[in-house]
């Protein structure tokens, strides 16, 4: 046998072992199969994501009763937020203000509870009995902010009481166009402290205005 098909021998010998120990080692493939994926641990349970950091503090003392009362409403109403709140609270109050003093309340009704409708009511009716016209310009609010909460874990209803500055332009005159209050020219600025409720968790996101001071 020549030194060349000798050679050819051995060579075809150490290939045939070379692919009998990959087969070993790789197994075999019948048609497409993905390549295989390292073992995966087995999913953990991840628990529900936590609320947005809470701005309770942002507005209110640490440890107050007013803190408290806040932190609870966002324990239940996890979406809650004393800064929206607080946003949603001067733009009612401008309107809520605005259709007082104009003497018509129908497009803010359904954000006064029914003492509060009754008394602005009272007002506007004996304005309208003695023939008082109205003219008022809202300029702005000149100050926002939190007076104090309170929430009531059986019922779940929250209060949350707001100091306001608004600057205001309004006079009110008889039947024979002479001014009984208010000035045209010249704004005042009116403070006063509301407060809004509502049952926290529920569907309906209004609070109603309870209380005025």
């Amino acid at each position: 046998m020549s030194n060349s098909l000798i050679q050819i021998v051995v060579l075809a010998a150490i290939a045939l072992f070379l692919i009998m120990r990959l087969r070993n080692v790789l197994g075999t493939r019948d048609g497409f199969e993905p390549p295989r994926q390292p073992a995966q641990p087995a999913p953990r349970r991840v628990a529900a994501a936590a609320p947005a950091e809470s701005d309770v503090l942002d507005h209110a003392e640490p440890g107050s009763h007013t803190a408290a009362a806040l932190a609870a409403m966002q324990r239940v109403e996890p979406s809650f937020s004393v800064g929206s709140f607080l946003t949603g609270a001067r733009q009612a109050y401008e309107m809520i203000l605005t259709a007082f003093e104009k003497g018509d309340l129908s497009e803010v009704r359904p954000f006064l509870a029914e003492p509060v409708a009754a008394a602005f009511d009272s007002v506007i009716a004996d304005r309208k009995a003695r023939g008082i016209a109205s003219e008022v310009q809202y300029i702005g609010t000149r100050e926002t902010a939190l007076d104090g909460a309170a929430f009531d874990p059986q019922t779940g209803m929250g209060e949350v009481s707001v100091r306001f500055v608004g600057e205001l332009i309004a006079a009110h005159r008889d039947p024979a166009g002479n001014i009984v209050d208010g000035d045209p020219k010249t704004s005042r600025k009116q403070r006063d402290v509301w407060t809004f409720a509502r049952r926290m968790g529920q569907s309906d996101p209004n609070w109603q205005l309870v209380a005025t001071a």
